[in-house]
Parts: structure tokens; sequence; C-alpha cells
């Protein structure tokens, strides 16, 4: 038997099984309800960065690309995070503003799938959070020319000390141009809750437009 052979054997036989806790209803409001599952995964003392959801995104060549990245709002209907605005996330959303978002909380047998449309938060959010970041978070942001090529790690650190010299620790670090946040809009958001037998309950909102009404289904597993 290769190697190759017995990895297959040992991914096979990787196997649990799920509790009994179910989803019986979780009310008409979708929000109200990620609200209530985030602040319980945050208190999951096993959870680390509760926060934390996989953001897939479709680029000029129709290839899905997908990253973590962090939930930081919300609010005005819309699940917020920030990124640089050069990214290539941020080129595949001004192609392509159709996004997914999941939250996989794996210790509580639970996740969250939304799908939704991303646009530009304003300028002045940006900055307003962008001025509560830890100065080293600041000095990143400006230091990282995210997703492009980069010659070796010490470029990087010197580009960092040149920010950092810049603008040193205890200075007000500005919001750089290309740096700012997103807004997720839900077309759909589903929740899933991992039951015995993998008979899941899969619980799904979806409207037609973003101010549609949300219509409430329950899916098979």
């Amino acid at each position: 038997m290769s190697d190759l052979e017995l990895n297959r054997d040992e991914i096979r036989a990787m196997r649990r099984s799920y509790g009994v806790e179910g989803i019986a209803d979780l009310g008409g409001d979708p929000f109200v309800a990620f609200a209530d599952w985030l602040r319980q995964a945050h208190e999951n003392p096993m959870i680390v960065e509760a926060n934390a959801m996989v953001l897939s995104t479709v680029g000029s060549d129709l290839a899905i690309t997908t990253r973590t990245v962090l939930l930081k709002d919300i609010s005005d209907g819309g699940f917020t995070f920030f990124s640089n605005y050069s990214s290539r996330k941020a080129h595949a959303i001004d192609i392509n503003p159709q996004v997914s978002l999941l939250f996989p909380w794996y210790v509580m047998e639970r996740q969250v799938g939304i799908s939704g449309l991303a646009e530009k938060v304003s300028t002045q959010e940006s900055a307003d959070y962008f001025a509560t970041r830890p100065w080293s978070s600041q000095i990143g942001a400006w230091a990282s020319a995210q997703s492009s090529p980069l010659a070796s790690r010490e470029e990087l650190e010197q580009r960092f000390q040149g920010a950092a010299d810049k603008w040193p620790q205890g200075s007000v670090v500005p919001c750089p141009p290309h740096w700012g946040g997103y807004r997720v809009t839900p077309l759909s958001i589903e929740f899933w809750q991992g039951r015995y037998s993998r008979l899941h309950d899969r619980l799904h909102y979806e409207r037609s437009t973003t101010d549609a009404d949300w219509v409430i289904n329950r899916y098979y597993p």
C-alpha cells in the first residue's frame, strides 16, 4: 500500500458524530439571529476569533478566490470588513461585487453562510475605524502593498520601519488612501447546525433584492 493510499484511508476514517441540539426557530430577522450566534461563539473559550470569516470573490478570469478576513461591524443592513483597496480581493469586488462569507464555528457544530453584494463604505467610516486600530496595525497598512510580489521579507520590514520612522508610536497615523472598508449587504443567510446521523438543520433566509422582505425556508441537509 502506498503512502497516498494510506493517507486516503486515514482521511476517510476521520469522522465524528454531531450532537442533538437543533434549530427550532431563529425569528424573522437574520441579523438578530446572527448577532446572537456570534455572541455565543465569542463567549466560547474554544473558539479563536469568532468574527473570522471566509470571504470568496470572483476575479476577471472567473476564478474563485477565498481568504479569511475579520468582521468588524454589523450595521446598516450589512457585514463590514476592512482591507487594502489595491489587493486582489478589492480588484475582484470592483469587477464583480457578488461575494460570499462563511463563519465556520466548528467547535459549536455551527456555520453561517452569507451571499450578497459588497460595496465600499464611506471614507469617513474607514478613517474612524482606522483610528481605533493598534499603532502597529496602522503602520502595517502603510507598509504593505497587499497582493503585490515581494522580493524578500527584509523589504517588507524596511517598508514597515520607514513608515514607523515617519509616524512614531504615539503620533496620529492617517488612514491610507488605499485602505478602507467594505459592507456586504446580504441576499441570503443560511444558519447550519450539525446534528446526529448527518440530519443537519439548515435554516435559510433569502430575498430577491436588498430591500425586500426575508423569505424563510428549512432545507434538506
